[in-house]
């Protein structure tokens, strides 16, 4: 399935160490560019620091972070008095931005037990606590401090630079309705600003933003599903409101580097008779990169469904889209013909996935493309406090650094956590993904090709209801066949959360 592309010629930093890092050698391409791998990786007066326009993203100041200090603590304070509802931390599973056309989104899976849904309600003062009216109105505050040491913060292969930083991570959480099981009307807004702060690199400092809105309406045979979500990153990891330790690197820039990234899906469900249901789709993304070629996606898809068993839902159906890439590149056409399969097997797994081909066309710059597309995904919860989750996909990206170049992704991605003694958490992250990179048009070379793989094991104690912390160690590591864009990396944090 087609994400995201961008193609840029070198510019910057990132142009004159590549350009100067290839001279004399004989490869035969057109201008060098390159855009992230988003192989699985969503306006409010909080982003008074950027220019959406621009995609420029300020530096921290004292003025922005006691900004966002003051808004969260105004928060804080208004929320108090209020009574908590008592909940279980639930085991954490990395979230990825999913870019385009998602064939069958995995699982949404559970929070950290560092203060996802840890959420409060609000009830009309004639309710009581007995009441089994569903509380309307929820919130969410919470505060994560990190202290982190890197040994490659610029994810380099010839210029290894080591430093510590700290993260300074609040984060709010609205919404009406049903925002934690989502079985019935909702709608939900997640905002997590971050303040990165080097400890000898203060020029890398930087300010990012994560938003997600979500909601969904259900009529007596129509749903309505929506996700809008904003990542204003400036950095070398590819983060979200789920993960921000960086599990997935900017693999195909391989620098710390600025990215604005857009994306909407709606999602319409109509019944057609108790075993027959229609799905619509639109999407659109937005890959802005202030220093690259940048790009805009949208599409749309028709699927029908059957309800084969109580357990088991089959479709089959079809997405169509268009890729509008910044010049020099060719703009890109996309059809999907794709099945897909929605298995519970039993209340504790899950298991969706979705199969195809994609005809991609490429603006008569060269030959159509023929690919197989696929998605998968599946949540196992096999005892009491253990959780599973694991991902895997294949689509197509453009690259954001070499032109006229686009790159298939097969990713797998799995997640572990373990509850022990009810307050401490065991986990273990580990992924692997292929680049393997292809001409858009006649004439050019594309003979890179990846593999990059991340593991990250993590324990967490719940030290009150409110306060928790832990320690994480993270390894990433690319080899391509350009030993350029190769690296390894090496983190070491510890974080505290709380909760309010």
């Amino acid at each position: 399935m087609g994400i995201g592309g961008t193609n840029c010629a070198p510019v910057g930093r990132i142009g004159a160490r590549f350009n100067e890092a290839i001279a004399g050698e004989n490869f035969r391409l057109t201008v060098l560019q390159r855009h992230t791998s988003l192989a699985a990786v969503s306006s409010h007066c909080f982003l008074s620091s950027i220019s959406i326009g621009t995609g420029k993203l300020a530096q921290p100041t004292g003025a922005s972070v006691a900004l966002m200090a003051g808004i969260f603590i105004a928060c804080t304070f208004s929320a108090r008095g209020q009574d908590p509802v008592e909940e279980e931390p639930l085991p954490s599973s990395t979230d990825y931005t999913a870019a385009q056309t998602d064939l069958a989104p995995p699982p949404r899976a559970p929070t950290t037990p560092l203060g996802g849904f840890d959420s409060k309600s609000v009830m009309p003062s004639s309710e009581n606590a007995s009441s089994a009216e569903p509380r309307r109105f929820h919130y969410s505050l919470r505060l994560t401090v990190r202290g982190v040491y890197d040994d490659n913060i610029f994810i380099s292969h010839t210029d290894r630079v080591s430093d510590y930083y700290f993260a300074i991570e609040p984060a709010i959480t609205v919404g009406f309705g049903d925002i934690e099981g989502r079985g019935g009307n909702y709608i939900r807004l997640d905002y997590m600003p971050s303040v990165i702060l080097f400890v000898d690199h203060s020029d890398e400092d930087a300010v990012e933003h994560l938003i997600r809105l979500e909601g969904q309406y259900r009529f007596s045979r129509l749903s309505l599903n929506l996700n809008q979500e904003v990542a204003i990153l400036d950095g070398a990891n590819l983060n979200s409101t789920l993960d921000t330790t960086g599990l997935l690197a900017n693999v195909d820039v391989s620098t710390r580097t600025r990215l604005n990234l857009y994306t909407t899906r709606l999602t319409a469900n109509y019944e057609l008779t108790g075993k027959l249901f229609l799905t619509g789709e639109f999407n659109a993304s937005i890959f802005d990169y202030p220093d690259f070629i940048s790009s805009e996606i949208i599409s749309g898809g028709l699927y029908l469904n059957y309800n084969w068993t109580p357990k088991v839902v089959v479709g089959i159906g079809g997405t169509a889209g268009y890729d509008f890439v910044d010049d020099p590149n060719p703009d890109q056409s996309f059809e999907q013909a794709n099945v897909r399969v929605n298995y519970q097997a039993t209340g504790k797994l899950n298991f969706t996935a979705s199969g195809g081909v994609e005809f991609r066309q490429f603006d008569g710059h060269r030959g159509g493309r023929v690919t197989p597309v696929f998605d998968a995904g599946a949540v196992y919860h096999p005892f009491d406090g253990t959780s599973v989750t694991l991902t895997a996909g294949r689509r197509m990206l453009n690259s954001g650094f070499f032109a006229d170049q686009d790159f298939a992704t097969t990713y797998v991605i799995l997640r572990i956590q373990q509850r022990l003694l009810q307050r401490i958490y065991l986990g273990l992250a580990a992924g692997y993904e292929n680049a393997d990179y292809f001409p858009t048009a006649r004439g050019v070379s594309a003979t890179r090709n990846d593999d990059y793989y991340f593991i990250e094991p993590s324990v967490d104690v719940l030290i009150t209801r409110f306060l928790s912390t832990g320690v994480y160690y993270l390894h990433r590591e690319d080899s391509s066949s350009f030993d350029f864009f190769s690296f390894y990396d090496n983190q070491v944090g510890v974080r505290a959360t709380l909760r309010f």
